[in-house]
C-alpha cells in the first residue's frame, strides 16, 4: 500500500499499479460473487466485475423490472441470475446493495447464508454503523467490508466502459478469515475504482450522508433555486438565468475544476471574474458553514438515518418521493434546462 502526500497529510492508497487486475482475479479465482440487489450500485458493480473475468452471479427477485434488466445486460437465469435466496446460498462473498430501507427488511434472510469464512460486503457503512437501528450485527466468523465508489453506478460502469476509473473508498469492519484485506482490495479493483483510499465504516457514512445533503446534491441545488430566483426576479430571462446558473458551471467550469483544480479554474478566467469570486468565496463559506455544522450533526447523532429508515421503509414512499421529484422536475429552472440541453451542439439532429 502506497503512501501519498494529500496537502500535507499522509494516507494510505492502493492503485491498480500496486495491485493490477490480475492479482485481484487470482484472490477471487475461487469466489463466488453474488450481487443481491441490481438497482443504483448492482448494475454497474456486477457488469464490470463480470467484465473483468470475476465469477459474478446476480441475485434478484423474479419478474421485476430489475430481474428483466439484468437479463438484457447478459445476466443467465440459471446460470449467473438466481432468486435472491439461491444467491446467498451460492456466493462465497455477498455484495449488499440493496437501498438502506430493504437492506434492513432481507437481513434475517442473508444472515441465515452467511456461512463461516463467507464476505459481507457493503458500498456504503450505513447499514453496520447504525446497527442499532437497523439490526444488522453480521456473525462473527464472516469477513466485512466495504468498497464505496464515489458516484453513481452509472458513473462506475460509463467510466469503466471509457477505460478510467471511479476513485473509491474500503474499509474493513471484520477480518475473520485473515484475507479481508486481500479481498476487499480486489473487489475494489475489480469493480473499475481507478485508486482506493482507506477509510472506516464511521467515516465513510459520516462524510456520504454529509456529502449527499451538502455539496453534492442538497446543498448545490439550494444554491442554484436561490440565484436562479433572483436572476428571475430581476427580470433575466429563464434561459439567460438557466445558462449563468448551472449550463456555465457543468459544461465549462467544473471540467476546468476536475482536470485541475480551482485554483486552475480561478487563474484560467478573466481578471473580473477572478476578484469577484475572490471578494465572495469567504462569505459564502462563512454563510454556509454553520448549516453544515448542523448537517454533521444531525448526521452523527442518528437523527439523519433514522429519518431515511422512517421514510423509506412506509408502504406509500415511492408514490411521496415520486411526487416530491416531480416538483423538482417541473420546476421552471429544470424545465429551462431541458430546453438548454436540447440545444447543445451534441443534442441537435443534423440533415445531411
Amino acid at each position: 500500500m502506497a503512501k501519498l502526500n494529500f496537502g500535507g497529510t499522509e494516507e494510505n492508497v492502493v492503485t491498480r499499479e500496486e495491485f493490477p487486475l490480475s492479482k485481484a482475479q487470482e484472490v477471487l479465482k475461487n469466489e463466488v460473487v453474488a450481487v443481491i440487489g441490481y438497482g443504483v450500485q448492482g448494475p454497474g458493480q456486477a457488469l464490470n466485475q463480470k467484465d473483468n473475468g470475476i465469477n459474478v452471479i446476480v441475485g434478484q427477485r423474479k419478474g421485476t423490472k430489475t430481474w428483466d434488466k439484468a437479463i438484457n445486460d447478459g445476466f443467465v437465469p440459471g446460470e449467473t441470475l438466481f432468486e435472491i435466496e439461491e444467491a446467498l446460498e451460492r456466493g462465497t462473498v455477498i455484495c449488499y446493495l440493496l437501498s438502506d430501507a430493504a437492506q434492513i427488511a432481507l437481513w434475517p434472510t442473508v444472515k441465515k447464508h452467511l456461512t463461516p469464512g463467507k464476505a459481507l460486503y457493503f458500498s456504503h457503512g450505513f447499514g453496520i454503523t447504525f446497527k442499532e437501528q437497523t439490526g444488522i450485527i453480521p456473525p462473527a466468523d464472516v469477513d466485512v467490508f466495504l468498497v464505496a465508489p464515489k458516484g453513481s453506478g452509472t458513473s462506475l460502469r460509463r467510466m469503466f466502459l471509457q477505460g478510467r476509473g471511479l476513485n473509491s473508498s474500503f474499509a474493513i469492519f471484520q477480518d475473520a478469515t485473515g484475507k479481508a484485506k486481500d479481498r476487499v482490495i480486489a473487489l475494489g479493483i475489480a469493480v473499475g475504482s481507478g485508486y482506493l483510499f482507506e477509510t472506516d465504516f464511521k467515516k465513510e457514512v459520516f462524510s456520504d450522508l454529509t456529502g449527499e445533503r451538502g455539496t453534492l446534491m442538497g446543498c448545490i441545488q439550494g444554491v442554484f433555486a436561490a440565484q436562479y430566483d433572483v436572476l428571475r426576479s430581476n427580470g433575466h430571462s429563464p434561459s439567460e438565468a438557466f445558462n449563468e446558473t448551472v449550463e456555465e458551471l457543468t459544461q465549462s467550469l467544473m471540467p476546468l475544476v476536475a482536470e485541475n483544480g480551482m485554483d486552475w479554474m480561478y487563474a484560467n478566467c478573466s481578471t473580473t471574474a477572478q476578484r469577484g469570486a475572490l471578494d465572495w468565496w469567504k462569505k459564502f463559506r462563512d454563510a454556509t458553514k454553520p448549516v453544515f455544522e448542523d448537517l454533521y450533526k444531525s448526521v452523527a447523532t442518528g437523527v439523519e438515518s433514522q429519518r431515511s429508515i422512517d421514510t423509506n421503509s412506509k408502504p406509500d414512499y415511492r408514490e411521496k418521493l415520486d411526487a416530491e421529484l416531480k416538483e423538482l422536475r417541473d420546476s421552471e429552472m429544470w424545465q429551462a434546462g431541458k430546453t438548454v440541453r436540447s440545444l447543445r451542439p451534441e443534442n441537435q439532429v443534423v440533415e445531411a
